[in-house]
C-alpha cells in the first residue's frame, strides 16, 4: 500500500476526488533563531525532578493514530525517500532516511530509529513527572510540533536520554536547528531547564546564520 500525506492508500484518495501528493520530506519546521533566542530567555531554571516512577510506558509511544497507523510508520513515512509500503500494511518496505545528528543516510527500515528531540527522561525531570497520562501521551507521540526525528543507531545510541548539556550532534551543521527544536518543544510544553542545559543551547544558537 502506497500511503500519502493524508495516511490513506492512494487508490482511496482518487476514488474520494483528493489529489494526491507525496508525505511531507522533513519535520515540522523549527522556529526562528530570535523566537528560539526568546523563548529559551523565558524558560524557568529549575532542579531537576526525581526519576523516581519514571518509565519510558508511561508515554504510550508510538501509539495507533487517526490514520490507523502508529506514531512511528507516520514519521517513517513522512521523512524517508523513496518509500515503499508492505502491502496492505503503513510498515514500509524500503526506503532511504536522513538522520541529522550525524550526517548520514539509514536505507534499511529497521534501523532508522524515531528520536524524541526533547528525551522521554529528559521531560520526565523538568515536569512530565506531573503531568496526566493523556498529556505524557501527548508529548510521546507529538507530529505537529519538531519533537520527532529520523536517527541512526548510533546516534540514538549515544545520546539516549542526555540532554544539549551532555550531548550535542556530531553534526556541527545541525546544531542550530537542534537547539532552536529543543528550546521550542521545552517552550510549548512548559518544561524546565538548568543553567548548564541554557548555556549549551545559548551556545548553539551562536552557531545560527538567520
Amino acid at each position: 500500500m502506497h500511503r500519502t500525506a493524508y495516511g490513506l492508500p492512494a487508490a482511496s484518495l482518487v476514488l474520494l476526488g483528493i489529489c494526491t501528493t507525496p508525505a511531507l520530506a522533513e519535520p515540522p519546521a523549527p522556529p526562528s533563531t530570535a523566537t528560539a533566542r526568546s523563548e529559551l530567555a523565558a524558560l524557568t531554571v529549575a532542579t531537576p525532578h526525581s526519576m523516581d516512577g519514571y518509565a519510558r510506558d508511561k508515554f504510550d509511544i508510538w501509539s495507533t493514530q487517526p490514520d490507523g497507523c502508529t506514531t512511528r510508520q507516520d514519521v517513517l513515512a513522512r521523512d524517508g525517500k523513496n518509500i515503499e509500503d508492505q502491502p496492505d500494511s503503513c510498515q514500509p518496505a524500503s526506503g532511504s532516511w536522513y538522520s541529522a545528528y550525524d550526517d548520514t543516510t539509514v536505507t534499511t527500515v529497521a534501523q532508522a530509529t524515531i528520536d524524541h528531540m526533547v528525551p522521554l527522561a529528559e521531560a520526565w525531570r523538568s515536569g512530565a513527572d506531573d503531568w496526566t497520562a493523556d498529556e505524557r501521551k501527548a508529548f510521546g507521540n507529538d507530529l505537529k510540533d519538531p519533537q520527532l526525528f529520523i536517527a541512526s543507531q548510533s546516534s540514538n545510541s549515544s545520546k539516549s536520554d542526555s540532554g544539549p548539556a551532555d550531548w550535542k550532534p556530531t553534526n556541527h551543521a545541525f546544531w542550530c536547528t537542534y537547539a532552536k527544536d529543543y528550546t521550542h518543544i521545552k517552550s510549548i510544553w512548559k518544561l524546565t531547564t538548568t543553567d548548564d542545559e541554557k548555556t549549551a543551547l545559548t551556545s548553539m544558537l551562536d552557531t545560527c546564520t538567520n
